[in-house]
């Protein structure tokens, strides 16, 4: 299949939807029952966050990464039936987001086992929605296993005349080399721009090949996991591979202390391992505080990955300096991936105060409470002046600055990705 827009849908996404019997096919692949809401005895949030058997259950909770997203299914398991959406990489080449967006995938609500390929809709939405040919995709059903539809063959598209689609013959490939990334992250390479997205991994060498992408000028960018490292624009012809090499941007910072990876994620922090799948408010969550972080000694699961104003910030860290890392200014930077309510740092240093920040580009959706964690990513710098730091037992305070806040759902918040001092 495949569909095509001039326009978006006044409902304000785009989706496939299969409504199948949950009698028939009621699992769910690849993430279990996170998504399966039928059965539930109350919400949590809206209308769609429910509680299923004393565990937080919702349709968002069946997401994963376009660049991970080749095959979800629903199934029943006494003889492996499956019914799967199939996406290679051309299925999400008109979707916007980028390689680490998310949306629904799957739903077992009860009365229909909801099976999904939403090609965009304004869940976190980040950039402008494109038009044009979305897909192809597929609808397979199957006794055999789970296909994966990264392998999908779909080229017998160029024979049928399909409005907007563009054959092998007519796409080039962009290759070439990423370095200045550590061996411990992953390498992600994409190209975009107002028309077509394409992504792909690197090797561990940094070696890379593009999908077949249209013909016309894009965007590069490198991720470090998931931060922009690196940017460059090239441009892709028919019929030919491109090279184009592209480089981190190298620090020439001196780091104090650092607290979690610079990797665009929250992934080091308290229940990071598990908000894709539940809501905050779930009782199998880890207590989200206030905490207080000892640098030397706490382990990274004392910063929560997230930051509520009044409920769990502030967050406190305490470290000790000698007389040379205290003397002179210092930079307190604090990375976030995701604001909600225009929710962002605020700081104290000892007797310190920061200014508070201006507000960041608002994103007009929950993103925490609906397994979500990637925004804008904006990295805050408070410029600590010198006398602030002392020899021996410092602190910093971080809060969150924003509007009221709420209960667990409706309290401005902001997801973090790493905090770092520094000179």
């Amino acid at each position: 299949m495949a569909t095509h827009t001039t326009a978006e849908p006044s409902v304000g996404e785009l989706r496939f939807i299969a409504r199948l019997q949950s009698s028939k096919l009621p699992l769910e692949y690849p993430f279990g029952s996170a998504s399966t809401t039928g059965g539930s005895s109350s919400t949590v949030e809206g209308s769609d966050v429910f509680v299923v058997n004393g565990q937080t259950r919702s349709k968002f909770y069946s997401s994963e990464r376009f660049i991970d997203d080749h095959t979800h299914c629903v199934y029943r398991d006494n003889d492996a039936i499956h019914a799967c959406i199939l996406l290679n990489s051309q299925s999400y080449e008109a979707s916007s987001g980028g390689p680490f967006f998310r949306d629904i995938n799957s739903n077992n609500a009860g009365a229909a086992t909801n099976l999904y390929f939403y090609m965009n809709s304004g869940h976190v939405q980040t950039e402008s929605w494109r038009m044009g040919l979305h897909g192809p995709y597929a609808l397979s059903f199957s006794r055999s296993g789970i296909p994966d539809g990264k392998t999908m063959d779909t080229s017998f598209f160029a024979d049928l005349g399909v409005k907007g689609y563009v054959s092998a013959s007519q796409r080039g490939t962009v290759t070439g080399t990423a370095t200045g990334i550590a061996s411990t992250f992953e390498k992600v390479l994409h190209w975009y721009n107002a028309d077509a997205q394409y992504w792909v991994y690197a090797s561990s060498n940094g070696a890379f090949t593009s999908p077949a992408m249209k013909p016309g000028t894009y965007t590069q960018v490198l991720y470090q996991g998931e931060l922009k490292v690196a940017s460059s624009t090239v441009t892709v012809s028919a019929g030919r591979a491109t090279t184009a090499n592209i480089a981190a941007t190298s620090s020439t910072r001196s780091t104090i202390w650092q607290i979690g990876d610079w990797d665009g994620t929250p992934k080091d922090f308290r229940n990071a391992d598990k908000q894709l799948r539940m809501h905050p408010s779930d009782s199998r969550m880890s207590s989200w505080g206030p905490l207080t972080y000892t640098v030397g000694s706490s382990t990274l699961d004392s910063v929560p990955m997230a930051l509520f104003k009044g409920l769990n910030a502030p967050l406190t860290i305490k470290f000790t300096l000698t007389a040379a890392q205290a003397s002179g200014a210092a930079t307190l930077r604090i990375g976030t991936t995701l604001s909600f309510a225009g929710a962002r740092p605020t700081v104290s240093v000892n007797s310190f105060s920061g200014a508070t920040p201006p507000a960041p580009t608002k994103i007009n959706s929950r993103g925490v409470t609906r397994g979500a964690y990637r925004g804008f990513g904006e990295v805050y710098d408070v410029a600590i002046p010198t006398g602030t730091l002392v020899s021996g037992s410092n602190t910093v305070t971080i809060y969150v600055a924003s509007g009221s806040s709420g209960d667990m759902y409706l309290a401005p918040n902001v997801i973090l990705d790493a905090i770092e001092l520094f000179r």
